[in-house]
């Protein structure tokens, strides 16, 4: 496809389906983590973009070099968006309850986003872009990084309000906040999984 009006506003139309995983998960992040500051919020929507932009064009470069291994990795995506999301929102919710047992609601809300858990929810929130590469199969390289590029900046810009929407709620439930983060992420990972391997 030549670079023009209709490839920007396919890839903006495609930026805003695939980021509603990582928007969904930036919500979560938010209610966790209600004092989160706009540097940190900025990094962690940046991270998603990331990884949001990457996916399609590993997709996009297995389609023009190894079509065969990625028709074999393909029915694997939805089972591992939801081994990790799963992971991740057990982890919170276990989190969740020993902080209700505990009896401390006042305390200021750790820092769960660690590193390794924000690299772990990017993979899983944009593994499903891997197949985004068939839809852009037929794009020149410079069309495939533009494409890429909308895709990152509609996810920044998803992902930053999904951030400060969190924060807004999470102020008000407190130490609810670890329990229904996790429950968003398992709800995601399900409706990834379900969307893979039914639909």
């Amino acid at each position: 496809m030549e670079i023009g009006i209709a490839l920007i506003v396919n890839s903006l139309l495609l930026g805003v389906g695939l980021t509603m995983d990582a928007f969904s998960v930036s919500l979560a992040n938010g209610l966790a983590e209600p004092r989160m500051r706009l540097p940190r919020m900025c990094a962690i929507a940046g991270v998603y973009a990331v990884f949001q932009a990457l996916m399609p064009l590993l997709g996009w470069l297995f389609v023009h070099s190894v079509a065969e291994t990625f028709a074999w990795f393909r029915p694997l995506i939805p089972w591992i968006a939801l081994a990790l999301l799963l992971f991740l929102g057990v982890r919170m919710l276990r989190e969740g309850f020993e902080k209700r047992r505990g009896g401390d609601e006042t305390q200021t809300l750790p820092k769960l986003l660690t590193v390794p858990v924000l690299l772990l929810q990017g993979v899983a929130t944009s593994i499903d872009a891997l197949s985004v590469g068939f839809t852009i199969a037929d794009y020149r390289t410079d069309a495939a990084l533009l494409a890429a590029g909308i895709i990152a900046a509609v996810t920044f810009c998803f992902c930053l309000a999904g951030l400060a929407l969190g924060k807004r709620i999470g102020t008000r439930l407190a130490g609810r906040a670890d329990m229904l983060g996790g429950l968003i992420l398992i709800a995601i990972g399900l409706e990834i999984w379900f969307r893979g391997v039914f639909l």
